[in-house]
């Protein structure tokens, strides 16, 4: 006889997702790993975990594509399928944690392309009630600023924001997918003011940036894999209309904490609203 599933339902950004596994080990690493996003709402979706032998987490590429109506998301450590239209899916993979958000975060990033939202590389934290993003390439600084936030700011992520529309415009939300901090974002929401495209330099300084230069940088943060010429379509779609609706810059700055001056500071509006 099988053993019985246990299930972690497991809310990031609002979406609630039941995690099952008959494994009671893989469980305890569910709930240890999502501590603090753990949740007792009614599941919106269901992934069912099938346990291979351990394993490291896998250097391959990631494919995201569709096979008929389901997504098939595959890499060397997991093999996913996804159907949409039930909300159900299936993952085989090993027991490592880092397998685990991998398949975590694209599937948030399939919900939240149909959603009007998006993952973005980027840090992000909660200032004065609301929510400021910072996104760049690799070394541009995002968990410089984290390090560097004072004591009042309530960090939601060093690595990966999480965006979703809101009824005035844009809120961001907390996530445990951590970066070199390896410290969960607080399990919280505010809406966006702005997000700062950084570069370090000798000073501080907040810099306009063009709609279109904006909307090809947020374009090339933007956490998605899906082999779909629709949902990409309609991210860029997200981006024009994100862009619209929340001040962009570019913030230079020099690496200590009166940067956050700057970000306390600033009272900005998209510049062509």
């Amino acid at each position: 006889m099988a053993a019985p599933r246990k299930i972690a339902c497991v809310e990031i950004g609002g979406i609630p997702i039941a995690l099952s596994t008959s494994d009671d080990r893989f469980l305890d690493l569910l709930r240890q790993r999502y501590q603090g996003f753990l949740s007792s709402s009614r599941p919106e979706f269901e992934l069912e975990f099938d346990l291979t032998p351990t394993g490291p987490a896998s250097d391959d590429d990631v494919r995201v594509r569709r096979d008929g109506d389901e997504w098939l998301l595959e890499r060397g450590d997991f093999h996913a399928r996804w159907d949409p239209r039930t909300g159900r899916g299936s993952v085989r993979q090993n027991a490592n944690p880092y397998s685990l958000d991998s398949v975590l975060r694209i599937l948030h990033s399939l919900i939240l392309a149909q959603r009007g939202g998006f993952l973005l590389h980027a840090a992000s934290a909660i200032c004065g009630g609301r929510a400021y993003l910072f996104s760049g390439v690799s070394g541009a600084g995002k968990t410089t600023m984290t390090r560097l936030a004072p004591a009042d700011i309530t960090l939601l992520t060093d690595e990966i924001s999480y965006v979703r529309p809101s009824a005035d415009g844009y809120a961001a939300y907390g996530t445990p997918f951590a970066g070199e901090l390896a410290k969960s974002g607080e399990n919280c929401t505010a809406p966006v003011s702005a997000l700062f495209f950084l570069e370090q330099g000798p000073e501080n300084r907040v810099d306009e940036l063009p709609p279109a230069d904006a909307v090809r940088r947020l374009m090339r943060n933007i956490l998605f894999f899906a082999e779909d010429r629709r949902l990409v379509e309609k991210l860029l779609d997200t981006a024009c209309h994100f862009v619209s609706r929340v001040a962009i810059r570019r913030l230079t700055f020099y690496p200590d904490g009166k940067v956050w001056d700057q970000v306390r500071n600033f009272h900005g509006v998209p510049e062509h609203a």
